[in-house]
């Protein structure tokens, strides 16, 4: 029995490439692999979609200490805090903010909108995790098609079935660079999973 967490990771790791049956391009495998190590889905192996250069223009922006949005707090919590610090990395969530849920109330709309809003004025052009809000996606296209923000990267892994399909497509239409998990699976913990991945391979 292999008992020491850091091995226990390291086997897992090597368990999930010598199983996987599809070829992940070199650049891309270390989130595939994370991803999968998190949810024991090896579907991931074929429903994650990199934009070109997703991954070196989020580990650059990452090096440069860009900000970091998602839209659940379990999605930030999930994110690895020893990493995020020692990249100078400001870890955001504005969904449970008061004045969130006061004008999301006010203009009878989602909280989940109005967070991207605060988030394109706090946090600028960084990076924006969404896992659980299909709408939050859907503000950020919104913003990103009129000019607003223009984000380092989108991770889009919303779960779900009202919404979320479509949102992820919409995501990958725009211009900006992105890493979206295709179809109805994703998560909060997906979301913490990419980033966490992209901040190891700066970190470790």
């Amino acid at each position: 029995m292999i008992t020491d967490p850091r091995e226990i990771e390291k086997r897992s790791l090597e368990i999930i490439e010598s199983e996987l049956t599809v070829d992940i391009p070199e650049e891309n495998l270390a989130v595939v692999k994370r991803v999968i190590h998190t949810t024991a889905d090896f579907d991931y192996a074929v429903n994650l979609a990199f934009s070109e250069g997703a991954v070196k223009k989020a580990l650059d922006a990452l090096r440069s200490g860009c900000d970091i949005v998602t839209d659940t707090q379990m999605a930030k919590s999930g994110i690895n805090k020893a990493a995020a610090e020692k990249l100078g990395v400001t870890v955001h969530c504005f969904m449970s903010d008061q004045d969130v849920a006061e004008e999301a109330k006010a203009r009878g709309c989602t909280r989940a909108k109005v967070s991207m809003e605060k988030a394109a004025r706090v946090a600028g052009d960084g990076i924006f995790a969404i896992g659980n809000a299909p709408t939050a996606l859907i503000m950020l296209r919104e913003m990103i098609e009129s000019g607003e923000i223009s984000p380092k990267l989108v991770v889009g892994v919303p779960v779900g079935f009202v919404n979320v399909v479509e949102s992820k497509e919409e995501i990958m239409q725009t211009d900006v660079p992105y890493i979206v998990a295709r179809g109805r699976k994703g998560g909060s913990t997906v979301a913490a999973a990419i980033i966490n991945a992209l901040m190891y391979q700066i970190t470790r």
